[in-house]
């Protein structure tokens, strides 16, 4: 979607007569697009004359075509600025980053820089890196783009920015970054004049080079196909096993039938924690993508998002760009029908009726899905819905596929049961079934299980213990959401404060607090870890999770009103009976997310004794038992 295109000529004719912010504004509310706030239209305000300024250049003819604030399809990422035209021999776009920075410092991570920006010091990706993604990530999709030839040269321009720093954003461990999309500074003016002339001069041979570029066949790139495919051959972390295998050649044989032709088909795929389900989508996107049909992986949830497309990309800066494989559930809201030839939702039991930052667009994110793309296919545990707007159920899914026409799918070959995490034990999900009375099952007392899980009276210890397992970056805590989040506007404050002297802050982001070796201090919350898998887990469990006269019992009241909105909205008993059980999802949840390990620390010392009880009769029928067994 672009929200402002015009000629060389009109915009300056805009530009002069002041009204330009105005316009853009206007056109933000005319297509219901919502700007990030006040801040932006300054942004406007300040940018816009200056690469209006640079533009100008006389030899830039007057008709060359201008795009303001393009909203890359199915992101909601925006290209600043763009100018569109013709060097004599090829039609090409220059897409151009805009920066009010004035200044920045280098970090040791990859195409990253601090800077100053949205009222506080910020890690944010260097703008060089930005530019250059936005156009692999038009150009990998959009077919027309490459059946017209038309060249994308990405660049930024930083018009604040001072000489006293250039060595930061200049500096060498960024050169491969700006070899790729050149860095223009304040007193760089004249050569961005130079790098736009040298790629537009005159009027583009296609007049509907922006109807092109909004519009165009949604189609990965040979290039593209080759990149995942190579990437995934080579990842063991997505290798599968058993019946997962069966269940990716059910879904693919569906999907290589039918993505030719006109039908609709809605294929739900269920499993519990650990069976596999992300690995099973992750190898269909390969595959699919291969053969050379447009896919995208869907979450609501922004860890497993981030932390699998990193982890495909780790050491590929040229490949970040399939960060774009990787969607958001609300972002399908104005998608047209059938855009996508499949969609892979993972983690379907969390898609929510509306979208947006304060979930006011849309209309059913299920729906949603269904309707962009021809073959849906959705990844469910409905035991692992957390938050009162969650929706995603199978007989939702199966109703707003029906009312789209499309063919439903859900079968016991699409049915995964075997448990690949916590050492491969489905009696130890069965058990934490029991253990949080979820519902009773027939090993409470046993399960064959070669697993170091403990109960701690001291977090402190318990952190202690975690650290020695974490040699590799795979051991954290995570609590439930019983703590207010202070440290979110005061970093130096403590969020969960604990017996012990134990104090932690909550996870500054969701985006990296798996990988990132810098948060095993800090602790997730189920926003930061569902749908992911560590080796080691603790897990904190706060005051919603008690023990009185022999019941686990609930108390939803006591989560932190402030930073949770997991369960908002409880009027009815039926709205308590569902915070009862999300409260009880939520730590089944976290309790699960340990591979070779899982450590417990409870508020409640009648909850911790019954752990340490249920453990004891787990440990006395254990016909021979393990070493790593420690209670």
């Amino acid at each position: 979607m672009i929200v402002y295109s015009g000629t060389k000529s009109s915009f300056r004719v805009d530009m002069v007569n002041g009204v330009i912010s105005r316009n853009l504004d206007t056109m933000f509310r005319l297509l219901g697009i919502g700007r990030e706030s006040q801040a932006e239209y300054r942004s406007w305000e300040n940018s816009l004359p200056r690469i209006g300024m640079v533009v100008m250049d006389p030899r830039i003819d007057d008709d060359v075509q201008i795009a303001l604030e393009y909203q890359i399809p199915l992101t909601s990422k925006r290209v600043d600025f763009m100018v569109a035209g013709s060097d004599g021999d090829r039609d090409n776009v220059v897409i151009i980053e805009l920066k009010q920075w004035q200044s920045c410092s280098a970090t040791t991570r990859e195409n990253v820089v601090q800077t100053f920006t949205g009222g506080a010091l910020r890690d944010v990706v260097h703008p060089s890196q930005q530019a250059y993604s936005y156009a692999r990530l038009i150009e990998n999709f959009n077919e027309d783009i490459r059946e017209y030839g038309i060249g994308l040269h990405p660049c930024a321009y930083l018009h604040n920015y001072g000489e006293e720093t250039r060595s930061q954003i200049c500096n060498p461990r960024y050169a491969e970054a700006i070899s790729d999309a050149p860095v223009f500074l304040q007193q760089d003016g004249y050569r961005l004049s130079d790098f736009i002339a040298s790629h537009v001069t005159r009027r583009p041979h296609n007049s509907n080079i922006f109807e092109i570029i909004e519009n165009g066949k949604l189609k990965p790139s040979k290039s593209l196909q080759d990149s995942i495919g190579r990437i995934l051959d080579g990842n063991p972390e997505f290798t599968m096993i058993d019946e997962q295998q069966v269940a990716y050649a059910t879904v693919l044989k569906l999907v290589e039938n039918t993505v030719k032709d006109k039908q609709k088909h809605t294929i739900i795929v269920q499993g519990g924690p650990g069976t596999g389900k992300s690995v099973i989508a992750i190898q269909l996107m390969a595959k699919i993508l291969n053969s050379g049909y447009s896919c995208a992986y869907v979450t609501k949830n922004s860890a497993p998002r981030n932390t699998f497309s990193n982890n495909l990309i780790s050491g590929r800066r040229r490949l970040s760009y399939l960060k774009g494989l990787f969607k958001s559930s609300g972002s399908f809201y104005d998608v047209k029908a059938d855009t996508f030839d499949c969609l892979l939702v993972d983690e379907a039991h969390r898609l929510n009726m509306k979208s947006g930052l304060y979930g006011n667009v849309g209309e059913n994110q299920v729906k949603e899905l269904i309707n962009a793309s021809r073959i849906s296919v959705f990844f469910i545990d409905e035991e692992q819905a957390v938050t009162m707007k969650d929706i995603g159920t199978i007989a939702e899914i199966k109703k707003q596929a029906e009312a789209l026409g499309s063919v439903v799918h859900c079968n016991e070959s699409l049915k995964l049961t075997s448990q690949f995490r916590c050492n491969g034990s489905d009696g130890y999900i069965a058990f934490l079934d029991d253990l949080l009375q979820i519902r009773h099952t027939a090993n409470r007392d046993w399960f064959d299980l070669d697993y170091d899980i403990r109960v701690f009276d001291d977090p402190c210890e318990m952190r202690d213990q975690l650290r020695v397992r974490n040699t590799n970056n795979k051991a954290r805590m995570i609590a439930g959401y019983c703590y207010p989040w202070v440290s979110r506007k005061d970093k130096s404050r403590m969020d969960i404060k604990l017996s012990g002297g134990f104090e932690a802050q909550w996870n500054f982001t969701t985006d990296k607090f798996a990988t990132d070796p810098d948060s095993f201090e800090q602790v997730g919350c189920i926003h930061s870890t569902q749908g992911l898998e560590f080796d080691y887990v603790g897990i904190i469990i706060g005051t919603d999770l008690k023990y009185i006269d022999g019941e686990v019992v609930t108390d939803y009241e006591v989560r932190s009103k402030a930073g949770d909105a997991s369960v908002y909205g409880v009027k009815t008993d039926a709205d308590r009976a569902k915070a009862d059980r999300i409260t009880r999802n939520v730590y089944k949840t976290l309790l699960s997310r340990g591979q070779k390990g899982c450590f417990i620390y409870c508020e409640d010392r009648a909850l911790s004794d019954y752990i340490k009880m249920r453990l004891d009769s787990v440990k006395a029928n254990t016909p021979v038992l393990n070493s790593t067994r420690v209670i």
